[in-house]
């Protein structure tokens, strides 16, 4: 499984850490937990799409663009990390950002990823929920088209066979840590929604035979749909890297149970993961992806999915960034 040959700029800080985490895995009763630190990939906080934009950005520059576009909700954690590698390259950035929780909260609005969005230079447009956004954004660059300027647009979340590329590479990675750290690891868990993360994660595991479950919790689709998008794009992925087959449908896993009332819209078991992955190890979680991600792997260990003797990577796509767009979901009584 050869990468080398597909463009890539190099902004990460890889290889990102994985680390015991003893006293969430304590406080549980078992499996013994580990964490995938990609909230350490060093551009603009972190985050796992820094993976993707290597590859995606390095597209860009081979065509020449002097525009990115791409889109996310108001809180994305791809737009903020998009704009930063714009501003290391010295272009320009222009995004939508699509309202799809509905919520009037100054912080939620101006706050967290968006002043962050704003700080590295891009502008934007807001959009209403329920459209297409790709084909919205699309509509955008053919009038900066129009005007003279190269764009190159990245669909949202990054997702796409090239961006995937990103996390094709991370599950080489991984696989090298354990490897080397002697790990025998029973099951990967992350949070999965554009799909990139998810599809790129599968391929080079089942690419390189390394025989590790990957379950992705769910922050936005039904899980059919959700599987069916992983899957359509593993397959995609496989092709391009030249592993035609490597993914079956059987191999793409997903529980959408701890969605809530919707994406961006946090719950309550997002919010307790946050508060024990902060209070037991110091890592900071975000309510939209990770947070959620972490309740379902929690729910799943309360309800003895995983046996106290196994060992689960949970894999940490970053976004603490957004937690100042949500400060009022957070009561921390005689303290405050």
């Amino acid at each position: 499984m050869n990468l080398t040959k597909f463009p890539r700029l190099r902004f990460a800080h890889l290889p990102t850490p994985l680390e015991h985490l003893p006293r969430l895995s304590n406080a549980l009763g078992g499996p013994e937990i580990w964490i995938k630190r990609d909230d350490c990939t060093g551009l603009s906080t972190g985050g796992n799409k820094t993976r993707k934009l290597e590859f995606l950005m390095a597209e860009a520059q081979a065509q020449g663009a002097d525009t990115v576009m791409t889109q996310g909700a108001i809180q994305s954690n791809h737009v903020r990390q998009t704009a930063a590698c714009a501003a290391k390259l010295g272009i320009s950035c222009h995004v939508l950002l699509e309202d799809r929780t509905g919520s009037e909260d100054p912080n939620y609005n101006n706050n967290g990823n968006v002043f962050i969005d704003l700080l590295h230079g891009a502008s934007y447009e807001r959009r209403g929920p329920d459209l297409d956004m790709n084909d919205e954004m699309e509509l955008v660059a053919s009038k900066l088209r129009a005007d003279g300027s190269n764009v190159y647009t990245i669909p949202g979340g990054g997702s796409n066979a090239t961006g995937a590329l990103g996390y094709v590479d991370c599950a080489l990675e991984m696989l090298h840590q354990i490897n080397n750290m002697d790990l025998v690891v029973d099951h990967i868990v992350h949070a999965t929604g554009s799909s990139g993360t998810q599809a790129g994660l599968i391929t080079g595991l089942k690419g390189t035979n390394a025989n590790m479950p990957l379950l992705g919790i769910g922050v936005r689709a039904p899980q059919h749909q959700q599987e069916e998008n992983v899957y359509k794009l593993a397959v995609e992925t496989s092709n391009k890297i030249g592993c035609e087959g490597a993914v079956k449908r059987e191999d793409v896993v997903a529980n959408c149970n701890y969605i809530g009332e919707g994406y961006g819209i946090p719950t309550r078991a997002g919010i307790e993961a946050i508060t024990m992955f902060a209070e037991l190890e110091g890592i900071l979680l975000d309510p939209v992806y990770s947070g959620k991600g972490a309740s379902g792997l929690i729910d799943l260990i309360r309800k003895g999915y995983f046996t106290k003797k196994e060992r689960v990577i949970f894999l940490h796509t970053g976004g603490s960034a957004s937690l100042f767009g949500y400060t009022n979901y957070f009561d921390f009584g005689d303290r405050a």
